[in-house]
């Protein structure tokens, strides 16, 4: 789950890690308000939304007076932001930031990350931060550098040491990274945090750090310890159908092909979506209904890939082990007949009941296309969509 920046920026300032004064604005009358109580005559007022490149793309804005303030704050709100993050969709901005300029001397680039490689959390600092970041990690990876934390020995003196003399931090910086990084680090693993990302890290002109941008993304699957993150949802960022999804339990991603997929097991949709791929064609979504899914579940996975107009054909994966291939069958069929299907279907059955989830949908009536092995329902998938488009 991710939040918004003034929202991450309130995790790390409970935790003391140092950030500018900032205030929330909905409106442009509460963006002028909100310019009035902060200190300083220059202001930034920041687009909020959920995706970098925010400057870049005209969500980031200085203004010199509280006029400035209220005009860009009315220039924002309602405004479709695109940028390289968000897709050519773009995203809605319904809220702003208004900030206290910040004296910037140095911009730095810090973040964490879980690797799953190592099961370790592993720091990821350059001197080169900023908006184009990512370029300097597409073309100069060497200047990314990886300090990693066994989470059973925790942070350590060293682990900021080796941060600060890569960073090329003076003496007196070096006395403000250390609390920073460790206030960092404990707010990561207090929060049950997949990625923490501060950019820029600013050194100001009196040596002191401040995270001048912060982004936080949290497991989804510890929320449940952390009712006041949950909180901080914000449905509008959100795909519908994604949400929609989460409300049937079901493991769901909007994705950009045709191909509507439904599978049970992450690995065995991991797989259906790469020989989706293999045969020419592109997997809308991923989408795994789950070990012990009932025929409720099955039918609401269903109507979910329909849902989507993209969705020009369905691939349906089963491998009944505690999922049982007749169960998977009745919410088909059920689903099929509700919503009249009128694309191809492709269904694959293997495992418990097998032959009984077979018969149920051959004698369906209604036109499903049956397939042996993944190989076959790929290839069948993606040649029924050709032929209907091509019809």
């Amino acid at each position: 789950m991710n939040i918004h920046e003034y929202q991450a920026k309130a995790v790390l300032r409970k935790y003391g890690v140092p950030v500018p004064n900032g205030k929330v604005a909905y409106t442009p009358e509460e963006a002028e308000k909100a310019a009035q109580e902060l200190s300083g005559d220059i202001k930034v007022v920041k687009a909020q939304i959920h995706a970098g490149g925010r400057g870049k793309a005209g969500g980031v804005k200085i203004a010199k007076n509280i006029t400035e303030v209220k005009q860009y704050a009315k220039d924002m709100l309602g405004m479709t932001l695109v940028t390289h993050q968000t897709g050519p969709e773009g995203k809605v901005v319904k809220r702003v930031y208004i900030e206290e300029a910040s004296n910037i001397a140095t911009e730095l680039y810090l973040g964490i990350v879980v690797d799953r490689a190592s099961s370790c959390i592993t720091f990821m600092i350059s001197r080169e931060g900023g908006v184009d970041i990512e370029e300097v990690a597409a073309h100069h990876p060497e200047k990314i550098i990886m300090v990693t934390v066994d989470p059973a020995a925790g942070f350590q003196p060293f682990h900021a040491r080796k941060m600060a003399f890569a960073l090329g931090l003076n003496k007196e910086q070096q006395k403000h990274f250390h609390p920073f990084v460790v206030a960092l680090y404990q707010a990561f693993v207090d929060t049950d945090a997949s990625q923490v990302e501060i950019n820029p890290l600013v050194i100001t002109a009196d040596d002191k750090l401040i995270a001048l941008d912060a982004k936080f993304n949290f497991d989804e699957n510890a929320l449940y310890r952390h009712e006041d993150i949950a909180e901080m949802r914000d449905p509008d960022e959100e795909d519908p159908l994604e949400q929609k999804a989460a409300q049937y339990g079901l493991a769901y991603v909007k994705m950009d092909g045709n191909i509507g997929c439904m599978v049970n097991g992450a690995g065995l949709a991991m797989a259906t979506m790469d020989i989706i791929k293999l045969h020419g064609s592109e997997p809308a979504n991923f989408l795994d209904v789950g070990g012990g899914a009932n025929k409720e579940k099955v039918t609401h996975a269903f109507k979910l890939i329909l849902s989507d107009p993209s969705v020009e054909g369905i691939l349906v994966n089963i491998f009944g082990g505690i999922m049982r291939c007749d169960t998977i069958a009745e919410g088909v069929i059920a689903a099929a007949k509700e919503v009249s299907l009128s694309i191809p279907l492709v269904v694959r059955l293997e495992g418990t009941n097998v032959e009984l989830g077979k018969k149920m949908l051959a004698s369906s009536g209604l036109d499903i296309i049956p397939a042996d092995n993944l190989e076959d329902a790929a290839q069948k998938i993606v040649s029924a969509v050709s032929q209907k488009k091509a019809a």
